[in-house]
């Protein structure tokens, strides 16, 4: 799967908020060293880079598009390319922040000791992950890729997230690693101006792109076109066009 720093940017504004919202509850006021993993095209780099100006910040994202893009918007910043399942980093960080990334990594059962093992001593592993599975928005893409002349192309579409866990699981591999952990869940209502097409086009940025890679153009089109049409029964616009976008995401902050 190919990421489009264009394409997911689009809602720049709407995905910055619980990037916002996460930083505020991370503890540590002194920071001399911090990582973005799954940085994206650099937004969420630079929200850490304006809490923590004087620290030191590296992003990292598997996506070369991404990444040339988060280079571009801040010249000053070190990016790499990575997969975070196997980042090379050596660690010793004050806090690591992860918006939205992981739920593309598999193995949260080892992958969450071994970021807190790159940790310094009193760091701070930063987690934000969507927690919308059962919204109408991700129902419909199941439905539409499972009922389509196209299914058998998309049998292990809705397999490239990690399993949906608990915060009572996040909660309990963290603390059992002898980190204090802060947990909670927010439902976002993002306004989106254009009716449906709106919310297709900002599921275009993220979720629907293991729907849409294994396509040709002509099914993807069909697909989009059928998937949109479900959309605008399942989130009627106002009067004006908008359409209230319910966004559920699930945060926990883990403190060595």
């Amino acid at each position: 799967m190919n990421w489009s720093a264009k394409q997911y940017s689009k809602f720049e504004d709407e995905r910055n908020r619980p990037i916002r919202d996460l930083l505020a509850q991370v503890p540590n006021t002194r920071v001399a060293t911090a990582a973005d993993i799954g940085c994206g095209p650099g937004n969420s780099t630079e929200l850490l880079q304006q809490q923590y100006p004087q620290a030191q910040i590296v992003g990292m994202d598997s996506s070369s598009d991404m990444i040339d893009a988060a280079r571009k918007r801040l010249p000053q910043v070190t990016f790499e390319v990575d997969d975070i399942a196997a980042w090379r980093s050596g660690g010793g960080y004050d806090v690591i922040l992860a918006n939205a990334a992981l739920q593309w990594v598999p193995d949260h059962a080892a992958l969450l000791p071994m970021l807190l093992d790159k940790l310094a001593p009193g760091g701070s592993l930063a987690v934000q992950t969507p927690d919308n599975l059962d919204e109408p928005a991700h129902r419909l893409m199941r439905d539409v890729a499972s009922d389509s002349a196209w299914a058998h192309k998309l049998t292990n579409a809705s397999q490239s997230r990690e399993s949906r866990r608990s915060a009572a699981w996040y909660y309990q591999l963290l603390t059992d690693r002898g980190a204090d952990v802060n947990v909670w869940r927010t439902v976002y209502h993002h306004p989106l101006k254009g009716g449906a097409a709106a919310v297709v086009e900002w599921f275009k940025g993220s979720a629907l792109r293991p729907f849409l890679a294994p396509l040709n153009d002509a099914e993807r089109a069909a697909f989009l076109n059928r998937y949109e049409a479900l959309i605008a029964h399942a989130y009627p616009a106002l009067p004006d066009g908008t359409v209230i976008l319910p966004f559920p995401r699930l945060f926990y902050v883990a403190t060595r």
